[in-house]
């Protein structure tokens, strides 16, 4: 079938998939690094809890089958090698037909470990990385040329990403139809990075320009993805320079990169000027018959996304199936005007009142220290980080963990304090931890000449009273 393959898209194959391998790198990296304090045995939200609770048919996992905090570590340092290894180019030095299953290895470790990952792994960038995943297993290696039908749904998938959002953002806010949601996103957004201060400060008709630019990107780009080449080819660069936008204003983990991936996919480089592509055959027969079989099945899962797509009551970042293979995306379908963090502190005085000395805890990523400028981690994705903004808009996010989050600070839990920039308490822990909520702002030029803040905050109320251990379970720790 000549029309099977599209030799002009070997480039756009190239970098999607060692983008890909890079980005899953970085999640089993993530997770060996944070899970031990999050979904450990002895985590906020347990693991073996969890799987006693729910049945492998609503969360396929291995981890169903065992756990231990070891097992957990090795499964996720395991995926991280195999990823690095594809990464380097490993899945173009072995047939064809050893290729997809290092590609299908790895999609189904991740699983495993999403599926698991409770609040903590809620994000609609670890579906999308599935879906991407799953998709990449498919699209082969430098045996044959990219099959189209892939190519294809790698557009669908983007164009559900860009697409999604942008519907989900004019229903769902009134600031971006009047075009003001940049004057309050770059501040309240849940981890500004190193240049958000400045975009914030931008004049507020760039701004109603970038809220428009928005629209067309999301709106009506997408579609452009499939029309007739070069115009695919430039709908796809624009994708690419928005994205790229978002990545140097903000900290979303890795859904601007793999976004970005998705949309070089669509890139033909023989449109850009680039010399002939290599002589690529369409495959055996029986890579062929998958493809079309892969093709099919996502057309058919494709009604769940395509029917939340054009309801009036449009959800984001929702997956229809246990195996998140065709997912709904969107974010900041609405943007809150204010910003609340949320500021941990610990005392080691007996009596914790307002003469007590208060020491602040420090995050990695998100503001604490006024005077401390925002870094840039994405596409490292801080979970606790992003669970801690979740929790300043409603304290119901914190229901699930954050007791035991407060509770592991007063034992002074290694792993919990491997997560955060600054413990205050080194050794002993502190007898008293307590929440409190302050209103934050990013201060004006003047302000940051003046006192070389890029913060100001204003205390709001305490989230939480002064919280101790009961006195046996102090002892048994200490014990």
């Amino acid at each position: 079938m000549e029309w099977f393959a599209a030799d002009g898209y070997w480039f756009g194959r190239l970098v999607f998939q060692r983008g890909l391998a890079v980005i899953y790198l970085l999640a089993f990296v993530g997770a060996a690094l944070q899970f031990r304090a999050l979904i450990g045995a002895n985590g906020m939200t347990p693991v073996p809890d969890f799987v006693r609770l729910v049945p492998f048919r609503r969360s396929p996992s291995v981890f169903h089958l065992h756990y231990s905090d070891r097992f957990f570590a090795a499964f996720a340092w395991t995926g991280a090698v195999i990823a690095a290894a594809l990464a380097a180019g490993a899945a173009d030095q072995v047939p064809l037909w050893a290729a997809m299953p290092l590609w299908l290895l790895l999609w189904a470790m991740y699983l495993s470990i999403v599926n698991v990952g409770q609040t903590w792994y809620g994000f609609g960038w670890e579906s999308l990385l599935l879906e991407a995943g799953l998709l990449a297993v498919f699209l082969g290696n430098a045996d044959v040329a990219p099959p189209l039908p892939i190519l294809l749904l790698l557009r669908w998938l983007v164009f559900r990403v860009e697409f999604g959002a942008g519907l989900i953002k004019w229903r769902g806010d009134s600031c971006w139809r009047n075009l003001t949601c940049l004057y309050h996103h770059h501040e309240t957004q849940p981890m500004p990075g190193p240049l958000s201060w400045f975009f914030h400060h931008l004049p507020r008709p760039l701004h109603r320009v970038e809220a428009a630019a928005n629209h067309v990107t999301q709106l009506v780009v997408p579609v452009l993805l499939f029309t007739p080449q070069p115009v695919a080819t430039w709908a796809a660069l624009v994708i690419v320079v928005t994205q790229l936008w978002l990545v140097v204003s903000g900290n979303f983990a890795w859904l601007n990169w793999l976004t970005i991936l998705l949309a070089a996919s669509a890139v033909d480089v023989t449109r850009l000027g680039a010399g002939p592509p290599p002589e690529q055959a369409s495959g055996p027969l029986w890579f062929q018959v998958l493809c079309l079989a892969a093709t099919a099945g996502v057309v058919v899962l494709s009604r769940g996304p395509v029917r939340n797509m054009i309801s009036p009551r449009q959800v984001m970042n929702r997956s229809f199936d246990s195996l998140h293979l065709v997912n709904s995306y969107g974010a900041f379908g609405s943007v809150t005007r204010l910003r609340h963090e949320v500021v941990i502190e610990g005392t080691a005085d007996a009596v914790p009142n307002e003469t007590a000395r208060w020491q602040e805890y420090e995050f990695h990523g998100k503001p604490g220290d006024v005077r401390r400028w925002p870094r840039q981690f994405a596409p490292y994705h801080l979970r606790l980080d992003w669970l801690m903004w979740f929790l300043a808009l409603s304290p119901g996010y914190g229901r699930p963990w954050f007791d035991g989050f407060l509770e592991r600070l007063l034992r002074g839990d290694r792993d919990t304090l491997r997560l955060l920039r600054h413990n205050p308490f080194p050794d002993p822990p502190p007898v008293y931890v307590r929440a409190r909520l302050y209103r934050y702002r990013f201060t004006t030029w003047r302000e940051l000449r003046r006192t070389g803040a890029c913060w100001h905050r204003e205390y709001v109320r305490d989230l939480t009273r002064p919280v101790r251990l009961p006195p046996s379970r102090a002892r048994s720790d200490t014990d």
